[in-house]
């Protein structure tokens, strides 16, 4: 062959062709498997959780705190705990003076006892007159029965008269017993009257003792309630925030010395409405909070708020215009954490939370992927 045959820039672009090496071109290949790898776990880390997980960053912590309020009005003598301090559940957080108190329930216990022997007067004396009412009772027959046979006297008296075989004074003495025996009888009467009527009053004022009884216990139940209310005791385990109270301040019903933060917090999150259709109750939850990056909390769903938060908001929206934009929803759903008691502590309500739920769970191989 002559080099009219292959030109000379042939001639090159065969000399560059055969200087290219098998181990290049495995090379580049490699290369490009390498970026396709790297390509498709980003894409699986990026993309692959939402086949696995929903999440929100719209969450925030929350607990169900209480406040301590008193029932009765005085001067605090003791308070047992301090700004941000923890307690236990029956814990004593504070004394009110309880002087007064005590006093009014010593005077309703005094009263309450009086009331008792006022009864016990009333039975005595109602106990004594049964027996005298039964005494009049039992004397109108035998009243009677004299009255009755000095009717039979004067009866025969008048006969032996008329007969002449007896004497006008044997008749007025028959007539005068009769007399008497009638004011025997009607005195019996006037006395068992009178007896029934005692023994009426008397049955009344126990009546009234027993009234009174129930007025003064009442009102000792109420005063050692009063007394009772000078402690104020720790309804569960917790903390003290917002603490507004001091040894010596005045004190009334109502309002709030201090209020106490429990030491099981949850997490209320609002999902959109497109997510809920993926979620259950008891799915499990990954929960991270802002306060501590890097580290995640335990948790399982408890519960959905029937109601988008808009509906439940101060204004609702109203759409009376006709000019109507479709927005997606948000829903509160209620995510309790099962850390022990001292990693909940560590969760102050209001703090932001993101958390994750596992909706399906992935193969071991992919379990890297859920949070």
């Amino acid at each position: 062959m002559t080099d009219a045959t292959f030109p000379a820039s042939a001639s090159a672009d065969f000399g560059r062709a055969a200087k290219i090496s098998p181990l290049h071109v495995s090379r580049r290949t490699f290369m490009l498997v390498v970026a396709i790898t790297g390509a498709a776990i980003l894409g699986l880390y990026v993309y692959g959780p939402r086949y696995y997980q929903v999440g929100t960053d719209d969450a925030a912590v929350a607990a169900d705190i209480v406040p301590i309020v008193p029932k009765i009005s005085g001067y605090v003598s003791a308070l047992n705990v301090s700004d941000n301090s923890r307690f236990e559940a029956g814990q004593q957080l504070l004394q009110i003076d309880d002087r007064d108190y005590r006093a009014a329930y010593d005077t309703a216990a005094a009263e309450l006892a009086a009331a008792e022997a006022t009864k016990a007067t009333a039975v005595a004396q109602l106990s004594e007159q049964v027996p005298i009412v039964a005494a009049d009772e039992a004397a109108i027959p035998a009243d009677a029965a004299a009255l009755d046979f000095a009717s039979q006297q004067l009866q025969r008296a008048r006969q032996l008269e008329k007969a002449s075989f007896g004497t006008t004074e044997r008749r007025q003495s028959a007539q005068s017993e009769i007399a008497q025996r009638q004011a025997a009888v009607t005195k019996d009467q006037n006395a068992l009257e009178a007896a029934r009527a005692h023994v009426q009053v008397l049955q009344a004022g126990v009546k009234e003792a027993d009234a009174d009884i129930a007025r003064r216990q009442a009102q000792l139940v109420q005063a050692r309630l009063n007394l009772s209310y000078t402690q104020i005791f720790a309804p569960a385990a917790g903390s003290v925030a917002s603490r507004s109270v001091q040894v010596g301040s005045f004190v009334q019903p109502g309002q709030t010395l201090l209020s106490a933060v429990p030491r099981k917090p949850f997490i209320v999150a609002n999902f959109k409405e497109t997510q809920l259709a993926r979620m259950k109750v008891g799915q499990p939850v990954s929960i991270y909070v802002d306060s501590y990056p890097g580290r995640s909390f335990r948790g399982h769903i408890d519960s959905f708020q029937q109601g988008t938060g808009s509906t439940f908001a101060l204004l609702p929206p109203e759409n009376a215009t006709g000019n109507f934009v479709k927005v997606v929803q948000r829903v509160p759903v209620k995510i309790l954490v099962d850390e022990p008691a001292d990693e909940t502590a560590l969760l102050a309500p209001g703090m932001s939370a993101e958390p994750y739920v596992t909706v399906r769970r992935p193969p071991r191989w992919l379990s890297w992927l859920v949070q």
